[in-house]
């Protein structure tokens, strides 16, 4: 048998009507046994449901959110399919399962499990929406759960893989499986030992490609994206960037780690160790070349921009006229673990720790009110983390034009600066 091929299409590529007709004419001529094609939620489905669980548990009315987003998906159903297809059935099943799953109590205590359980219904919708359509074109997959052979911890919104469990149940479901047939599932999803769905952090279907392409010995993976390729720096935000042909898998690990969005963090590190090529292709034009991610690709040195929005930054002081020592920044790192709060960057001073994280609802307020005894807290939200690897620093003052900073430092290899518009 073949090697396993995994192919991975992110919100974009199935945002619309439009966007699944044009993935059908991707796997035409593509498509084989022994291939796992992945799918994230349409479009920005995501959102709308975090949208949802932040209208819920401020006990807002959220009826004309889910009314829009079950409308959204049955306005691209009727799109694609004749009114009698049985995909309609197939919805509303889903639909009404995730307004029963709505009518529970939602407390901050049980926000993270209560997150994954709603916000994985995107990813089951669009993957039945998706499968179904290239059955009907001819195209025969058979749809499967994630949940069933990706095992997870019961860490909620940021699972830990159970890479044995996830292993032997691959092996033993999905590859005998993939001798007749492709399959088609989810992104992001997995399960816990109680069968509670799990979701492995924002963005995580490239991380799900990942663990399947490991799990199965697969040949290759693929990610299906809107840009050219991996390039060294957003297009949206900057202008005149550059495409890589090939990356190394530290290079491409270095750049998830501070941030780019082409790639999820987790997704390298697992292709790495097995030694399995990632390939990054433009759905837009899925005949270029698109970047080959692998051991033997050549070094660059060319500046490479990644940009984080939606940052806070917080600064710890001793407040007994000591200096700042290890246990002080133990301390800190204990409670942000324990939030599951990943910190972006860091600086020490005499006197203080300053670091930036991401912004999550209820996040920050539970990390001062843990550390507010022990220390002197300050914080600035809404702000931009600017990193550029390999920088050449002639030209990070003309990054910084109309930005007022707050915070920088520079190695040999990296800038950082947290900034917000002057």
């Amino acid at each position: 048998m073949a090697k396993t091929l995994i192919y991975k299409f992110g919100g974009a590529s199935v945002k619309d009507s439009t966007a699944v007709r044009n993935l059908t004419e991707i796997l035409r001529n593509r498509l084989r046994n022994s291939m796992v094609i992945v799918v994230s939620a349409m479009g920005k489905i995501t959102n709308s449901l975090e949208e949802i669980l932040s209208l819920k548990i401020s006990n807002k009315d959220f009826s004309e959110n889910s009314a829009k987003i079950k409308d959204f998906h049955f306005q691209i159903c009727k799109e694609l399919f004749p009114e009698n297809h049985t995909v309609f059935a197939q919805l509303d099943n889903l639909f009404f399962q995730l307004n029963k799953d709505l009518e529970r109590t939602l407390t901050r205590e049980n926000y993270d499990e209560f997150y994954d359980r709603i916000v994985s219904f995107g990813e089951l919708i669009s993957s039945k929406i998706v499968a179904e359509f290239l059955c009907h074109q001819g195209l025969i997959v058979l749809w499967q759960d994630a949940r069933e052979v990706i095992h997870t911890n019961s860490d909620f919104r940021f699972a830990k893989i159970d890479w044995a469990k996830t292993r032997k149940s691959c092996q033993s479901i999905w590859k005998p499986m993939l001798e007749n047939f492709p399959i088609l599932t989810q992104g992001f999803i997995g399960s816990d030992d109680k069968k509670r769905t799990t979701t492995l952090g924002r963005e995580g279907s490239d991380f799900t490609a990942a663990i399947l392409s490991t799990s199965l010995d697969a040949g290759s993976v693929t990610i299906w994206k809107d840009v050219p390729g991996v390039l060294n720096a957003d297009p949206k935000i900057f202008p005149n960037t550059k495409k890589f042909e090939e990356l190394g898998y530290r290079e491409a690990a270095e750049m998830t780690y501070f941030g780019a969005s082409v790639i999820h963090p987790k997704t390298i590190k697992p292709l790495a160790n097995a030694g399995i090529p990632l390939f990054v292709k433009s759905f837009l034009d899925p005949e270029a070349s698109g970047t080959k991610i692998h051991e033997n690709a050549p070094v660059h040195s060319i500046p490479t921009i990644v940009l984080k929005r939606d940052q806070i930054l917080v600064s710890f002081k001793v407040t007994d006229f000591t200096f700042i020592e290890e246990q002080h920044i133990h301390t800190i790192y204990e409670q942000l673990k324990s939030l599951k709060l990943r910190v972006n960057m860091l600086q020490l001073s005499a006197i203080s720790v300053s670091l930036v994280i991401d912004s999550q609802l209820f996040k920050l307020e539970n990390l001062l009110d843990k550390l507010k005894d022990q220390f002197e807290i300050r914080y600035n939200e809404g702000l931009e983390l600017l990193t550029v690897l390999h920088p050449r620093m002639d030209e990070i003052s003309t990054l910084q034009e109309g930005y007022e900073v707050l915070l920088e430092q520079a190695t040999r290899n990296t800038f950082q600066a947290v900034r917000r518009k002057s």
